[in-house]
């Protein structure tokens, strides 16, 4: 009997991917991406660097890498970003080193960014990115998950729904577009995304190197 391919054991070599979920607030895009970071091997969130300060509770370098503005500022001058906003008035960068290694590694990184940090990273990262936007079902069921909240005035309200319409608006900037009307369904959508995106021929990066093995082995004697 031949021996056994080396990776026949183990997964093989797979390049990474940068999972982007995108939705307008109160669309369940922060619930999907926490059953995934808990459920799914293989997947981290993207640390990004920020110049806003430190909350309770928030550790460095698990939630955000904390720098001053002219640290920030240097950072973009030296292009260390592959995309950068100012949200707020604090300033939020995706440190390009760090998820370029990760991809060479095989891992994955979910993004919990906007239309317009994905617009970013898709210009500089196009085939490692993989681009997911939740719906809402009707903006009546946005308005009703936001006030059930019970956390935000009406003149908050008002912004977000204006903002949510905003967003909805560049809903053909993704590749995939989930409606959310069921939390357990929706997810089951973006997991089989996500596990169809890390077979793609093109990621397997293994693939060369087996199928030369495959076509050089020799058969068994009848």
């Amino acid at each position: 009997m031949t021996e056994s391919f080396p990776a026949s054991s183990q997964p093989l070599a797979r390049r990474g991917l940068m999972f982007i979920l995108s939705s307008p607030s109160g669309a369940g895009k922060t619930t999907i991406a926490r059953k995934l970071l808990g459920e799914v091997q293989g997947i981290g969130m993207s640390v990004s660097v920020t110049t806003r300060p430190m909350r309770p509770g928030e550790v460095e370098g698990r939630d955000y890498h904390f720098v001053d503005q002219p640290t920030f500022d240097a950072m973009v001058e030296n292009g260390e970003f592959l995309e950068w906003a100012k949200v707020f008035g604090n300033c939020y960068g995706t440190p390009k080193a760090q998820i370029k290694a990760g991809l060479k590694a095989g891992q994955d990184f979910l993004f919990d960014i906007d239309w317009q940090g994905t617009q970013q990273l898709y210009q500089r990262m196009e085939t490692d990115v993989v681009r997911v936007f939740l719906l809402p079902p009707s903006i009546s069921e946005l308005e009703h998950r936001l006030r059930s909240r019970g956390t935000d005035s009406d003149t908050v309200i008002a912004a977000r729904m204006e903002r949510a319409r905003f967003e909805i608006s560049h809903w053909d900037g993704y590749d995939y577009v989930v409606i959310n009307d069921d939390i357990a369904s929706c997810y089951d959508k973006v997991l089989t995304i996500l596990e169809a995106e890390r077979m793609k021929r093109a990621r397997q990066t293994g693939l060369v190197d087996f199928t030369r093995w495959l076509m050089q082995e020799p058969s068994e004697p009848a």
